[in-house]
């Protein structure tokens, strides 16, 4: 089984229906299958870059309130030294007046007191100054921070609520998927471990029966325990009209041999003819429509079990049915955030 955070490659399946597709239809949908299966990965591919962003913001956005402290603290501090300032000012000022009444009649001695005095008078106004515009730009400063910080966390804000709504879809598609699983495993209760398994993959429940469950060796007629495991799984998948259904054949890599009676060309002819019957049997007894089937013959070319033995070609002479709950609304959330 494979990963729960598998995203669905199953548009394939909802866009092509029919009883049997040829070589160029299927492999019109194999390129549609590839394509979301890319989908997917990038779906993960960007569901890691949200949460790596979300850390470099959170980050950034510590970074900003610790420099905006910091610029208050620093305004703070200017505004105290221009007060001091202010008021040493005053303090040169006041005794400037004081030099400037006296100067008429403390002409001599005094001249190089009241030049000092001038002197500490311009340093002092030239200080205030510099403070004054310093204590404006860390105001500019300080604004510009906050407008950046607000900016920041607006965009964390977005990012993290799209974070949250990709996670949603990923999880309501693993429980349709697994909420379909224990459905057909339900139905199909007595024939599992008897040659049939039920697997999730892909984001897509796969029933998988060996040959021995429903064929004889080269042949496409179903069998009478085939037959009852195949009406189960129909009368369950009649009562839930929104699964997508797509049977493969598949058989080993042993040239065919025609029985008689049967006009076989070779295993791919074979694989799509048992996939064929499978379908009119799903079909048959039930109100299925035949536009959510597709069948379709993989001959030797998917095997389970690559090795040339007698048990890794039982293996592979199976037959799968895939089923695909509906992710429409899933898919057209994913198209809105494009």
């Amino acid at each position: 089984m494979v990963s729960q955070k598998s995203i669905l490659p199953v548009l394939l399946i909802a866009l092509v229906m029919g009883s049997c597709v040829t070589g160029k239809k299927y492999n019109s949908l194999s390129d549609k299958s590839n394509m979301l299966l890319i989908e997917r990965d990038s779906l993960k591919a960007e569901n890691l870059w949200l949460s790596m962003s979300n850390r470099e913001l959170t980050t950034k956005s510590k970074q900003l309130t610790e420099d905006t402290d910091k610029l208050t603290a620093d305004i703070s501090k200017a505004k105290t030294e221009l007060t001091q300032s202010k008021d040493e000012l005053e303090r040169l000022t006041t005794r400037y007046a004081d030099l400037q009444r006296a100067q008429e009649e403390l002409v001599s001695g005094k001249a190089q007191e009241t030049q000092r005095l001038l002197a500490e008078l311009r340093t002092a106004q030239s200080d205030l100054q510099k403070k004054e515009e310093l204590m404006r730009d860390l105001e500019m400063n300080l604004d510009t921070k906050k407008a950046s910080l607000e900016e920041l966390t607006y965009e964390l804000e977005r990012r993290n609520a799209r974070l949250t709504e990709l996670e949603k879809m990923l999880d309501a598609q693993q429980k349709a998927v697994r909420e379909l699983k224990a459905k057909v495993s339900e139905a199909l209760y007595g024939f599992e471990d008897n040659g049939l398994s039920v697997t999730m993959k892909n984001g897509q429940v796969y029933v998988s029966m060996d040959e021995k469950l429903l064929f004889k060796t080269g042949s496409y007629e179903i069998d009478a325990n085939g037959r009852a495991a195949l009406r189960k799984l129909g009368a369950l998948l009649e009562k839930n009209p929104d699964i997508s259904i797509n049977i493969e054949g598949h058989t080993d890599d042993v040239p065919y041999r025609a029985a008689s009676g049967q006009q076989l060309v070779d295993n791919w002819d074979l694989s799509v003819k048992r996939a064929t019957t499978v379908v009119r049997v799903l079909t048959q007894d039930t109100n299925i429509n035949p536009k959510r089937l597709v069948a379709s013959g993989r001959s030797e070319y998917m095997p389970v079990d690559a090795r040339k033995t007698v048990d890794a070609r039982q293996k592979n002479r199976r037959t799968e049915i895939i089923l695909t709950p509906d992710l429409t609304a899933l898919y057209s959330i994913l198209e809105s955030y494009k």
